[in-house]
């Protein structure tokens, strides 16, 4: 029977690692959104890996902690091979998705993706919730249909009623899929869903490889692995026509991907996946205040959030049921 990888028993690293996570991901939405007004999703993608992998690889060699040829023959390279197409399918899949949508909204959709990973926690790595958190798991469900549920509702009213024959183009490499100005939102919606999904296949994959190698040696593996498969669709010639400032937000967004995915590897050594996947549920938190503050002093960077009573009710049930599900233990 094969081995399930155990926490360190170290919570208070844990949590102060899924932190760090919070916040570098609660911002990153922004930045992603102001890059994509100068450059397509797959060089994006393809820049973040190559540089998280660059110094990664740097630091894990002045500290002589590359992976050996012994640990990576005791490697389940499936395993690897499925947390690297999931991760690689997660960064495309909500990029395309941040497109038709907001920061604030794909930043509160996407925390099904810990929600997902919690679930397979549960059932994969043998976790348990006791009837408290089982009750906050639905407070928790209730708050994402609250805070979606004008902004679904007028979307859905739009379809019915819109006349406009104006349309909208959803670019997957260079093939154009025409959508409707009206289901723009429920397409962006679908697509962040789905990257939730195999965020968490990524994620409980790489949990169980924790096994094998350490987090820093996993990352690098995963990140290599991403910049060959998105190598074949990015167009680098792009990055050199960027004024300076969209240079330095791509810079940043790669930078964020180094720091917050190695905190939220390292987190998984110490904390249980369900308590992990918890704390990251407190994300939009941050991507709401930072949203607030671009808006104000850069509006035409982003736009402002016009969210409805119903919306910060959902918003607030969000974060309250993630916090009840962090702390509440045996």
């Amino acid at each position: 029977m094969t081995k399930i990888h155990q926490t360190s028993g170290r919570w208070r690293l844990g949590l102060a690692l899924s932190l760090v996570t919070v916040f570098l991901w609660g911002i990153l939405p922004i930045a992603l959104s102001v890059a994509l007004q100068k450059i397509d999703v797959y060089t994006i993608t393809w820049f973040r890996f190559l540089f998280a992998f660059v110094l990664l690889a740097i630091y894990l060699g002045v500290q002589g902690n590359l992976p050996t040829l012994t640990r990576l023959r005791s490697t389940s390279w499936k395993l690897l091979a499925i947390a690297t197409i999931f991760l690689a399918s997660n960064y495309i899949l909500f990029l395309q998705g941040l497109m038709l949508t907001s920061p604030s909204n794909a930043q509160v959709l996407i925390q099904l993706a810990p929600f997902f990973m919690g679930l397979g926690g549960l059932v994969i790595f043998r976790e348990q919730y006791t009837l408290a958190q089982w009750l906050a798991l639905g407070i928790l469900s209730l708050g994402f249909i609250l805070f979606f549920h004008e902004q679904l509702l007028q979307s859905f009213i739009g379809i019915y009623q819109s006349t406009n024959s104006s349309q909208i183009y959803l670019e997957f490499n260079g093939y154009k899929i025409i959508i409707h100005p009206a289901q723009k939102y429920l397409i962006g919606t679908g697509l962040i869903v789905l990257a939730a999904a195999t965020w968490a296949v990524y994620a409980l994959a790489q949990k169980q490889l924790l096994k094998s190698l350490s987090s820093a040696n996993i990352m690098l593996i995963i990140y290599g692995g991403c910049t060959l498969l998105f190598s074949v669709f990015a167009k680098p010639k792009t990055i050199l026509l960027l004024d300076y400032f969209h240079l330095g937000i791509l810079f940043f967004c790669a930078l964020n991907t180094l720091i917050a995915y190695g905190a939220f590897s390292e987190a998984l050594e110490h904390w249980e996946a369900s308590r992990v996947s918890a704390v990251l549920a407190c994300t939009p938190i941050v991507t709401f205040l930072s949203v607030g503050f671009v808006s104000v002093i850069a509006p035409n960077l982003i736009a402002s959030e016009n969210l409805t009573l119903v919306g910060i009710l959902g918003a607030v049930l969000v974060v309250i049921s993630s916090v009840a599900i962090a702390w509440n233990k045996h």
